[in-house]
């Protein structure tokens, strides 16, 4: 949803394209190629490596935009690195980039599910209360996006991080 919420702030169309869907735009004077991979979300790195290598995109030019279930929701956290801890296709994207050394924003979905029942709570629908939130928390998420293009990660997180997590707080 934060992608396609970018996307449609940049003017761009997705095209289907190799290993997934492919918008490329631009965000001032920056050509900006926004993927959503079409493979399993656990190989998600097969399709992040193919488009750094076709597009000739540096590691730190990458931002990854992945849900959280170790967040709560809402909460919006930009990192530079880091470990894939148990997401599984931040993890597969580390093996195939061979590399954790590369900027992420992190969309909590809390973690409100029975045991086994992880796959069901992510793929699941949003209640009424969370779709409230998303609509208020997604173009936040596409402000850090855009941040990271214009201003860089570090002022984009300094920025962001400690508001979003005060906000959390006052919730």
């Amino acid at each position: 949803m934060v992608v396609d919420a970018l996307a449609e702030k940049l003017n761009g169309t997705f095209t289907t394209e190799r290993l997934g869907s492919v918008a490329k735009c631009r965000c001032k004077s920056h050509q900006v190629t926004i993927l959503k991979p079409s493979t399993y979300m656990n190989l998600s790195g097969k399709a992040v490596r193919y488009w750094m290598d076709k597009e000739d995109i540096p590691i730190e030019n990458i931002l990854v935009v992945s849900d959280d279930l170790d967040l709560d929701f809402g909460t919006l956290r930009m990192k530079p690195k880091g470990s894939g801890g148990t997401h599984n296709g931040l993890n597969n994207i580390i093996e195939a980039i061979n590399s954790s050394n590369f900027p992420r924003l992190r969309y909590g979905i809390g973690h409100h599910f029975s045991q086994g029942q992880q796959v069901d709570f992510v793929l699941g629908k949003w209640t009424e209360a969370e779709r409230k939130e998303l609509s208020e928390r997604i173009p936040i998420a596409v402000q850090m996006c855009t941040g990271f293009m214009l201003a860089g990660i570090q002022t984009t997180m300094n920025q962001y991080n400690q508001k979003n997590a005060e906000q959390k707080i006052e919730k």
